[in-house]
């Protein structure tokens, strides 16, 4: 169980409930309004509510674990989180690359399971220099960091700055993690912040008040230094501290959605999340 049985946010979000029946069979007994012929049945009464406090109490607990979706609000943009499928959103939807923009999908460069990979192969299987072509010709020089001449396992030699995007129909592409020589995908956690930090200020920037919905980075094969048991739900919270960090605002009814894989929904306690908005 994600949520354990005594979970504080389960208690707190009953405590309210039971404010709120307690309250009421106070005044009913501080004013003594129920009939003289009905008060033996009182006592009966206390046993059947006891026994409603209980099933509140298990069906909050119940719900907690079994959350697939909450709406949270941080400084007046609604935040969306589900489990779903990514090219099923509306809007503009995020794809992560690597820092040279690769799209040979061969599980050398580019693996076949990643989202990436995944978006390269439905939608330009046939074609994959269209891609390759738009990149180029809608780069600035500004992103560019490195023209490389050569790398031992393959790949383009153009090496862009974390966070580039680039705009191609209803999805947004980025540059999110850097290439070692064996073409693993790693980062810090000081590149992680960066890059969300500057990934949120660009997409202010090109977003035209539409919906923008993105995975939760570093979630799939990338390797973060020195966090190598870092959960989804570390990294969810990472990225709403620094949404909130940013200058990215929604107006309604644009939103942002982090859209979660559906075999990793049940890693992350959403009723956790949904219990800190105040806290964001």
């Amino acid at each position: 169980m994600k949520v354990k049985l005594l979970d504080k946010n389960v208690r707190n979000k009953f405590w309210f409930y039971f404010s709120v029946i307690s309250g009421i069979l106070s005044f009913v007994l501080l004013f003594n309004i129920v009939p003289d012929e009905y008060k033996d049945c009182l006592r009966y009464f206390g046993y059947i509510t006891f026994g409603v406090l209980i099933v509140i109490y298990l069906v909050i607990w119940y719900r907690a674990n079994n959350l697939a979706s909450i709406n949270i609000d941080i400084d007046g943009s609604e935040v969306h989180i589900k489990s779903g499928n990514l090219f099923n959103e509306q809007g503009f939807k995020v794809i992560p690359f690597n820092e040279y923009f690769d799209t040979v999908v061969d599980d050398k460069i580019i693996s076949n399971s990643s989202l990436n990979g995944i978006y390269v192969k439905k939608y330009f299987l046939d074609n994959v220099d269209k891609l390759d072509n738009f990149i180029v010709a809608n780069s600035d020089e500004l992103d560019i960091i490195d023209n490389q001449t050569y790398r031992r396992l393959g790949g383009k030699l153009v090496k862009f700055k974390l966070s580039t995007i680039f705009v191609y129909e209803d999805f947004i592409l980025t540059a999110f993690t850097k290439f070692d020589e064996h073409n693993k995908a790693i980062l810090t956690m000081p590149e992680y912040i960066e890059f969300l930090i500057n990934f949120w200020d660009r997409v202010n920037r090109v977003y035209a008040q539409k919906t923008v919905s993105v995975p939760i980075f570093g979630s799939g094969i990338t390797r973060i230094k020195e966090h190598k048991n870092i959960s989804d739900e570390d990294l969810l919270k990472i990225m709403l501290w620094t949404f909130k960090l940013s200058e990215m605002k929604f107006k309604h009814p644009a939103k942002l959605t982090i859209v979660v894989h559906e075999d990793k929904i049940g890693q992350i306690n959403l009723f956790n999340i949904k219990s800190i908005e105040l806290g964001l």
